[in-house]
């Protein structure tokens, strides 16, 4: 009877060791799966290894299980940079990691409730620091995803659009790698999206200006607008594949005072850019949040010119906001975590206005 008992025993743990196994056990999906969805600037010529380099693209599955993992290559540019991510799972707070190697196998929820859950990966680095490509994710079971809210913003812009110098939590000021407090997910652009239930595209690059980029570059915004990886010239972006409802313009910073003429007349020329690829789409033109009192009175200066002169060329759906001040208590005085909120909040306030959501 005894024997009988402790087989039973045996028995019934051994069986509650394999079901604990089988609940571990994740499946692979990969990157092409009709069930992930994808916004931002992204090369898809191998659909196994979607590749992005921008600032802000993210990646959105929902999933059922307890656990899930992410497969992701990282092209470890000059042989030393890893990029940072940004984690969303549900409702959670959302967490910043970074890349460790050229591949990855990364767990980003463990120990979740038995249900259904959404996760959102967002590239937080932008494209100076090289590429990821998005290999597959793996979990118990891949759930067709939420659907896409309707509206959609792009955001063009220099280091502050691109969430640069604002995360400290991990890296203060002056340490580390300079990317190492970059957080294109809490930047005011994806922020201002999220508080208007709104898709968002971030097309920016740290340094970059209108007529006058900083740091040595050779690329100005007008070169590079048209391009899937922001620093080169050479792998063109279809923009059928994003029509945003808002495109807001925030340049300027690097350019610093201008002739009015020559910048105004740059600054017409690519509005009318966008007007060729976005016919429909409203355009923003931002003053600079981070901008000084002498940068601050000529940017609005010449912003008010610029959108007059669409008006009166018949584009009466080109407009400016001005910030009501100035954003500078991160690194290198761009906006911290908190001000790109405050950022965020003064440009969804407008555009509720503005477009009526």
């Amino acid at each position: 009877m005894i024997k009988y008992i402790t087989g039973l025993l045996f028995a019934m743990l051994l069986q509650l060791s394999l079901g604990a196994n089988a609940s571990d056990h994740l499946k692979l999906y990969k990157a092409n799966n009709a069930n992930i969805q994808y916004v931002g600037r992204i090369d898809f010529s191998n659909p196994l290894k979607p590749r992005m380099w921008a600032p802000g693209v993210y990646i959105k599955a929902r999933f059922k299980g307890e656990k899930c993992e992410l497969l992701i290559n990282d092209e470890v540019q000059y042989g030393k940079t890893h990029n940072y991510l940004e984690i969303a799972v549900d409702n959670n707070k959302p967490y910043r990691i970074q890349t460790t190697g050229k591949t990855n196998v990364i767990t980003v929820a463990e120990g979740l409730t038995n249900g259904e859950h959404t996760i959102v990966i967002c590239k937080d680095t932008e494209s100076q620091m090289g590429y990821i490509d998005f290999v597959g994710i793996r979990c118990h079971q891949l759930l067709p995803p939420p659907a896409k809210p309707k509206h959609k913003i792009e955001y063009i812009g220099d280091s502050i659009t691109s969430g640069a110098s604002m995360d400290v939590s991990t890296t203060p000021c002056g340490k580390g790698q300079w990317y190492d407090q970059h957080n294109a997910y809490m930047s005011y652009g994806p922020l201002t999206s999220r508080n208007l239930d709104a898709q968002w595209q971030l097309t920016s690059v740290s340094g970059i200006g209108l007529v006058h980029s900083c740091c040595g570059m050779s690329i100005s915004m007008p070169h590079v607008f048209d391009k899937v990886y922001l620093r080169n010239d050479s792998l063109a972006w279809d923009f059928k594949r994003y029509q945003p409802d808002v495109v807001t313009v925030c340049l300027g910073q690097n350019d610093g005072v201008q002739d009015s003429i020559l910048y105004c007349d740059v600054y017409f020329k690519f509005i009318k850019t966008l007007r060729q690829k976005y016919p429909d789409a409203d355009i923003v033109c931002l003053s600079s949040p981070m901008a000084d009192e002498k940068l601050n009175g000529a940017l609005q200066r010449y912003l008010t010119a610029i959108t007059e002169q669409a008006n009166t060329s018949g584009d009466k759906k080109v407009s400016r906001y001005f910030f009501t001040k100035r954003y500078y208590q991160g690194c290198g005085q761009h906006p911290d975590m908190k001000e790109h909120q405050f950022i965020a909040d003064e440009l969804t306030a407008y555009l509720k206005q503005l477009k009526g959501w």
